[in-house]
């Protein structure tokens, strides 16, 4: 990790913290927020079974995704979601590709948080009949001036309001309580609609048992009721927890962390099913098509209708900004994704390290994709409910794998049956939805390819955060330090005598080298795929004689690179590295030397001299014979 990315993360760690329901209000304006789509979505996806895959979409969250998260809370308890999990689940390239990959997916439910958010506002903005015909007959525009704005606010710098997201959720979900109260009110003053409502349900559906079936395979497209799950994690830093919390084990922000999952969970299940359900029995279905009233804007088709246009026109202004909240919600999640990751990885291009070049490129993607769903709601479920649908599974394989590996076989159990369910879901919204997939490939093909280019063009940094030496490897430093410092770089094979012998006459026959004052240097990488690391240097005596220095790191020739600049710094002697040249193709071995961190060490080597000290009286001598 970089020191500017370990600063940035020690400074999260250290904000400003509040009692986990205020915290639970940023979740809400992801999670919530869909309230203001979501029973149109599901009523237009399930007609009048609406309620009962509703009801099936509830049961999932709470005995599915509830129980997965808490686990998850309680595994990356400083925001690092399972993705980070995974991450240390799978190690070296594999696991990093994977995390590219759900990089992707993320990436693909936050952007299209943002534009599906923003085009469900400018719906309930043209859709008002307060709203002037200029402006209510071109939503398109009015979704791209919503992301403009949402750009132009993180253009001039934006930090998450917990004081504004607090009024905004409170306000929001009392207009709700109102609204589908209301609602509930009229149908049991009316009970005749519920007689009609399971009328039309059994000719739709014949029997309870195809109605459940039916709503099962329904379920998919109503995922994004479930979107405010990995939110919930991310927030986590920002939960105040106890007196007695440690940093590796923070027990007070674990449990105010399952409470706000727990509670936001119970709160949006309750909202969910009432909604659709008085949605299904209050609202005609041809409301729901494109075009039509309820369009996107079910519980504000209700609130105008049932309780007035000023009420109506409440209720969309509070929706709106809700809605564009959630929208600047997802651009940090963004703008936060960077820096937890890819700089670690050496996969950060330089001007990502800025914030404005970011929000340019987010707000041209938003943009992007919003012409090529013409902001329509319903024509982005299906992507969103990919990305969402995604990083949920990749939260139930990270508790199950978690759990397998700690044998907790009754726990692998129902984790390994919470995550095939997800698995099936993901599928199945892929498979009928493919929108979002091909959003989400081409997130992961840019992000691994800007991440490779970058990583290729960083690769010759010096890549060391601090060196260690033990006493014995300084001893030797000092030693030899008061004549000349010769070390020789040794690629350890057998480690036999001859091995040493061999390399010792060979390199003394090349370079016209006395046979003193010699010191063997060997690198053991440990990760290729980590970019920075420390150097621990040991050194020991070998078959009597020889002495050998011993480093561990992620590369060879960016360690031994190190290595004689930290000899150089202590010892104030300029030292010399003696190298043989390394057989094969030289693009091959310079390949392995980006992905492996071998290859051919020489060349390499002083080419990370050079650009660490450019000096050239002060930079190590580099031979090669």
């Amino acid at each position: 990790m970089t020191t500017e990315v370990a600063e940035s993360v020690e400074a999260n760690e250290h904000e400003d913290q509040h009692a986990w329901w205020r915290v639970m209000c940023l979740t809400g304006l992801d999670y919530f927020s869909t309230l203001g789509y979501a029973p149109g979505i599901a009523a237009l996806a399930a007609g009048v079974l609406s309620p009962i895959a509703t009801i099936v979409l509830v049961l999932l969250t709470l005995f599915g995704a509830l129980p997965v998260y808490h686990r998850v809370a309680a595994e990356s308890p400083h925001g690092e979601g399972s993705v980070a999990m995974l991450e240390r689940l799978l190690t070296a390239w594999k696991g990093k590709l994977l995390v590219l990959a759900l990089l992707g997916f993320a990436a693909t439910s936050w952007v299209i948080t943002m534009t599906l958010s923003a085009a469900d506002a400018a719906a309930h903005v043209s859709k008002n009949p307060l709203v002037p015909h200029v402006i209510a007959d071109h939503p398109e525009l009015v979704t791209l001036a919503l992301l403009a704005g949402l750009g132009a606010v993180f253009f001039r710098g934006f930090k998450e309001a917990i004081g504004i997201a607090v009024v905004l959720v409170g306000v929001y979900l009392v207009l709700n309580v109102v609204v589908i109260g209301d609602g509930l009110r009229r149908i049991v003053m009316h009970p005749e609609m519920v007689s009609n409502w399971n009328d039309a349900l059994f000719k739709a559906h014949g029997n309870v048992f195809a109605m459940i079936g039916v709503a099962i395979l329904l379920f998919p497209k109503l995922a994004l009721g479930m979107s405010g799950f990995e939110t919930g994690v991310a927030v986590m830093p920002q939960i105040r927890g106890l007196s007695t919390d440690t940093e590796a084990v923070p027990t007070g922000r674990i449990s105010g962390a399952r409470k706000l999952l727990t509670t936001a969970a119970i709160i949006m299940s309750v909202l969910l099913i009432t909604s659709s359900f008085v949605a299904a029995i209050l609202i005609p279905q041809s409301a729901f098509q494109e075009g039509g009233p309820a369009y996107g804007r079910a519980l504000a088709y209700l609130a105008h209708s049932d309780l007035g246009n000023g009420f109506g026109s409440v209720y969309d202004v509070s929706t709106i900004l809700i809605l564009w909240f959630a929208g600047a919600s997802a651009m940090a999640g963004m703008l936060n994704l960077i820096p937890r990751y890819l700089p670690r990885y050496g996969m950060s291009p330089e001007w990502a390290a800025a914030t404005r070049p970011l929000v340019v490129v987010i707000t041209a993607v938003a943009f992007f994709i919003t012409w090529q769903f013409d902001a329509n709601v319903d024509k982005q479920g299906g992507a969103y409910a990919t990305g969402v649908l995604v990083l949920m599974t990749s939260a139930a394989v990270a508790v199950t794998l978690s759990a397998y590996r700690k044998r907790e076989k009754k726990l692998t159990v129902i984790y390994g049956f919470i995550a095939a369910v997800f698995i099936y879901t993901t599928a199945n919204n892929m498979i009928e939805r493919p929108d979002g997939v091909k959003i989400s490939f081409a997130f992961i093909g840019g992000i691994v390819l800007v991440s490779l280019v970058s990583r290729i063009m960083r690769g010759f940094e010096l890549r060391t955060v601090e060196v260690r030496m033990d006493e014995k490897a300084e001893r030797f430093v000092r030693d030899t330090a008061r004549r000349r410092i010769r070390l020789i770089a040794n690629e350890p094979d057998a480690l036999d005598e001859d091995e040493y012998l061999d390399k010792l006459r060979q390199m003394i026959a090349d370079n016209d080298l006395p046979d003193e004052d010699i010191i063997f240097v060997e690198v053991y990488v440990q990760d290729p795929s980590d970019f920075q690391g420390k150097l621990k240097v040991r050194g020991v005596t070998v078959h009597g004689h020889y002495r050998v220095l011993r480093v561990k790191g992620v590369s060879v020739a960016n360690a031994l690179a190190a290595l004689t600049l930290h000899i150089r710094d202590v010892s104030g002697v300029i030292p010399h590295i003696y190298f043989e040249w390394t057989e094969g193709n030289p693009v091959r071995n310079l390949l392995r030397f980006f992905f492996l961190g071998v290859g051919e060490v020489a060349p390499t080597t002083r080419e990370v001299l050079r650009r660490a000290e450019p000096d050239r009286e002060k930079r190590p001598h580099v031979h090669v014979g």
